[in-house]
């Protein structure tokens, strides 16, 4: 399996779930959808990402994305694991953890490598939009917990730049400033779509604010 690049279609699959039987495109409906993998179940670093992401229900809820992880063990370990992440992080899991015994989601979205191991997945993130496209990936290993704050950070960035004329600068939070995109060249259609006005460093980087705020 190639590796998914920006732009490609999310494969579909179908695979059993904590929640029941997932069908991937038709889960995702017209929303946005954030992947991940785990390495395993009854893991500490994937336990403390579990719970910190079902704490994030509201934050991803208000950018209408659902949220899906994957693991390898089965629905039995899943359901145990659940209880174990509810009780240690305070919380209540709220989205569905895949059953990848047989490792057809982890061998769609190559999240098997077998020079880190040959058996569990990498954490892996995929942000994916409504039409299906992949629009982010990014690959930790296994010791590192991932930073939800920064994919949630990403998705605004995307949501923000699919709608308006922009790009976000480096370490951009919503409700900070952006820059022009540097192919939109007419004054007077920069002026209607930035009517905040726009200061120029340099023709091709002019920053104005946020313009949806």
């Amino acid at each position: 399996m190639a590796t998914l690049r920006l732009g490609d279609i999310a494969p579909d699959f179908e695979q059993e779930s904590s929640a029941g039987k997932i069908r991937f495109h038709e889960f995702l409906g017209d929303s946005w959808g954030v992947l991940f993998s785990h390495p395993a179940d009854f893991t500490p670093v994937c336990t403390t990402e579990l719970g910190y992401t079902a704490k994030l229900a509201d934050e991803f809820a208000k950018r209408g994305v659902k949220v899906i992880a994957v693991s390898v063990d089965g629905n039995e370990s899943h359901k145990e694991w659940i209880a174990d992440i509810n009780d240690t992080q305070k919380t209540t899991v709220n989205f569905p953890i895949l059953a990848d015994e047989d490792r057809k989601v982890s061998e769609l979205y190559d999240m098997i490598h077998p020079n880190a191991s040959t058996t569990v997945t990498v954490r892996s993130v995929f942000i994916i939009d409504p039409a299906k496209k992949v629009r982010l990936t990014i690959t930790y290993p296994a010791s590192t917990g991932r930073n939800f704050n920064e994919i949630l950070r990403v998705i605004d960035s995307l949501q923000l730049t699919d709608s308006h004329s922009v790009a976000t600068p480096v370490n951009w939070e919503d409700g900070q400033d952006v820059i022009i995109v540097p192919s939109l060249k007419d004054p007077e259609l920069i002026k209607q779509k930035f009517p905040k006005g726009y200061t120029e460093v340099r023709p091709y980087l002019r920053i104005t604010p946020q313009p949806n705020k």
